[in-house]
């Protein structure tokens, strides 16, 4: 081949193996969100149904679970042997399951984040992330469609666009981290644009944003950090009741196994709903319940052994003072932020724009903590399942108040004074 046409047809193949490597990337993310449900189906297959039905059963439950944990409704319709076992009004009738295990999605993104952090080190990057994005894309759709059945179908469009909007969202994070810039996202004219476009805006208001951003979302943070830790000590203490609890579904040692995973997938959604429970306005497990600081109100509730948890009514005495961590934990942040907020603040004038931070802070908070107790609630059965899980606008206003109230107390807390010095003699 001549050196010539050989040097034309390098760049071509260089983006042929960049195409192919993203396309990998892709395949690789929606098989390991299939396979973690589909590996202990299909022991439960081998060793509980001794491949006495047929497998495609659990491919296509798999499928749905994952499906699931990116927010695609699945429309169920339950045997009537089943639906008269459960006991619940409408359980015979077809209803939509919305709840989302949103341990699926999290895994999504963390892969997405490492497979655009890999494609950005090609060569020819912006290639790989629109092939890995379209890739991702048409296996989504190719495994809803391979799932599709009367008694459970799940929505073709939301099948195909959320569950790539998740892994878009790690291409993303992972693209930008590779290149802390928006080189890897954007060409450089828009950067250019952007960046421009940011410079006119006056510094104040540059340095207020910038300080509410920070407070805002490491406040959100520190909340779900605490929930998370406040969740792990009522499993703890609640391990009698869960253990009761799974010895009485009696599902043996593999059923107890595909239980588990379930209630792993489910994990984040608890950590949010503990975040809910500390904000102020809780959450519930089924229409007419309430979990909040204030009290709990149950009625029956599914055999969940992780809600063995749950803490009884005459467990809550000081179940109020979980408010003071939005509100201690926006002050703090307060304090953090407002030193390189004040030095690129004019000194006079200076308390409105501190007043904007804690507001918007609040805000910012809010709008975090609101989407994600949006995100984890939702329908997780028929009957009073309906309604399972926080309200997101009660936990995105009461997040809002609480962060932006102790934010600008915060950030006013600290005001520099002035003193008069008078001249030594």
């Amino acid at each position: 081949m001549p050196p010539r046409r050989a040097g034309r047809l390098a760049p071509r193949m260089n983006r042929s193996f960049t195409a192919l490597f993203a396309a990998l990337e892709a395949l690789l993310v929606v098989g390991m969100g299939i396979g973690i449900p589909l590996v202990p189906l299909t022991i439960l297959w081998a060793f509980q149904y001794d491949l006495g039905v047929d497998w495609i059963v659990f491919w296509r439950a798999a499928v749905d679970i994952w499906l699931l944990g990116s927010g695609t409704d699945v429309t169920m319709t339950l045997q009537p042997a089943l639906a008269d076992a459960l006991g619940f009004a409408g359980a015979g009738k077809p209803f939509i399951l919305t709840i989302a295990p949103l341990g699926f999605a999290l895994l999504t993104v963390l892969l997405g984040a490492r497979a655009g952090r890999r494609i950005s080190e090609t060569p020819h990057r912006f290639v790989g992330l629109a092939v890995a994005v379209g890739t991702f894309a048409v296996l989504s759709l190719a495994a809803t469609l391979s799932a599709l059945l009367p008694a459970a179908r799940a929505s073709i469009w939301q099948g195909t666009l959320l569950p790539t909007l998740c892994f878009t969202v790690g291409i993303v994070i992972g693209a930008e981290w590779s290149h802390p810039s928006l080189d890897a996202l954007l060409p450089a004219r828009a950067d250019r644009v952007i960046r421009a476009w940011v410079g006119r805006w006056r510094p104040e208001l540059r340095a207020t944003l910038a300080a509410a951003f920070r407070g805002g979302t490491a406040t959100a943070a520190i909340v779900l950090g605490a929930s998370a830790v406040l969740l792990a000590i009522l499993i703890l203490a609640g391990y009698a009741k869960i253990i009761t609890l799974y010895e009485g579904v009696h599902a043996g040692i593999l059923g107890g196994v595909a239980l588990t995973v379930g209630q792993l997938a489910f994990l984040p959604n608890l950590v949010i709903w503990t975040a809910s429970w500390i904000i102020g306005p809780g959450f519930a497990i089924g229409a007419g319940s309430s979990v909040s600081p204030f009290g709990t109100s149950l009625g029956p509730i599914p055999a969940v052994p992780v809600l063995g948890a749950l803490p009884a009514q005459h467990e809550l005495g000081w179940g109020f003072l979980a408010l003071l961590i939005p509100v201690v934990t926006g002050f703090l942040i307060a304090l953090v932020v407002r030193g390189r907020l004040v030095a690129a603040l004019p000194a006079v004038g200076r308390v409105p724009w501190l007043v904007l931070a804690g507001v918007l802070s609040g805000v910012v908070g809010g709008i975090i903590l609101g989407l994600l107790a949006w995100a984890s609630t939702g329908a997780a059965g028929p009957g009073r399942l309906m309604d399972v899980g926080p309200s997101p606008w009660l936990v995105g206003a009461f997040a809002a108040l609480e962060i932006a109230v102790s934010a600008t107390v915060g950030l006013l807390a600290g005001r520099q004074r002035t003193f008069v010095v008078s001249p030594s003699r």
